[in-house]
């Protein structure tokens, strides 16, 4: 059976919902990763999901950050955070338990500039995040972890490597802690497929028709422990939510399963 997972940055779901919901019926994947909902839990559009046959867990606030997980199947398990007292850290990392599976969504924070406590914070949470695998998860189970985690590992992964090398979500600090949490046992599905190559998952509406020159980053990840990456058998990138009227600056990133 193609169990089928993927993930978007919707820069806010209630102007995005027309695209998620035509994308779910054109795609129906078992499990759908969002971030940045920007939506207060009790303004969640709830109801359009569930006609459309999905499952919704989610925690969110009102403009900013939040994450959610539709799922075909109902989750059992379903947790929020990286413990202690950050809540900013509960409306960035929604983790689930589905058909078997455990599916951590992250939304990463962009960390603004580098140099700045936001960065410090973004490298910080890295470090979190790492712990957070280590000390409650086996690399031997089967776990995703996706999201947007706002880093771009290497140099085929941005426009220009050259002018943005240093910047933020493009910044060797950001990449070695990324490559620490990868480390722990998980697998870059999409480079698994396409070791080589450009394939860009946001382009920044700031630059004029960036999707038409590929003015784009990868910076959206599905990455999974190596029992699910030997039964990957494929994974893209959906360009054409991104061409869309009223899009979100980052599209669909799909990978599939036989299991």
């Amino acid at each position: 059976m193609t169990y089928r997972i993927a993930t978007f940055n919707a820069n806010s779901i209630r102007a995005r919902l027309d695209i998620i919901l035509a994308w779910l019926s054109r795609h129906r994947p078992n499990v759908l990763c969002l971030q940045e909902t920007k939506v207060p839990d009790e303004d969640f559009p709830i109801k359009p999901i569930i006609q459309a046959g999905y499952q919704v867990v989610f925690k969110g606030q009102k403009s900013y950050n939040g994450v959610a997980v539709l799922c075909l199947s109902q989750p059992d398990e379903v947790s929020w955070g990286l413990g202690g007292d950050d809540r900013e850290a509960d409306v960035r990392l929604l983790s689930v338990r589905v058909d078997g599976l455990r599916v951590v969504n992250t939304y990463i924070p962009q960390g603004r500039e580098v140099g700045t406590p936001h960065f410090a914070y973004k490298l910080d949470f890295f470090k979190r995040l790492g712990e957070y695998f280590q000390s409650g998860f086996s690399s031997q189970e089967p776990l995703i972890w996706a999201g947007d985690l706002n880093v771009a590992l290497t140099d085929e992964d941005v426009y220009d490597p050259k002018r943005l090398s240093g910047q933020v979500c493009f910044h060797p600090d950001e990449q070695a802690a990324l490559k620490a949490v990868a480390q722990w046992g998980l697998v870059d599905v999409f480079r698994r497929h396409h070791p080589e190559g450009r394939a860009f998952t946001f382009w920044d509406y700031r630059l004029p028709k960036s999707v038409d020159r590929n003015l784009g980053w990868r910076i959206d990840y599905i990455w999974v422990t190596q029992p699910l990456a030997e039964r990957s058998t494929d994974a893209f990138v959906d360009l054409e939510p991104r061409r869309m009227p009223k899009p979100s600056d980052h599209t669909f990133l799909v990978a599939d399963f036989e299991l």
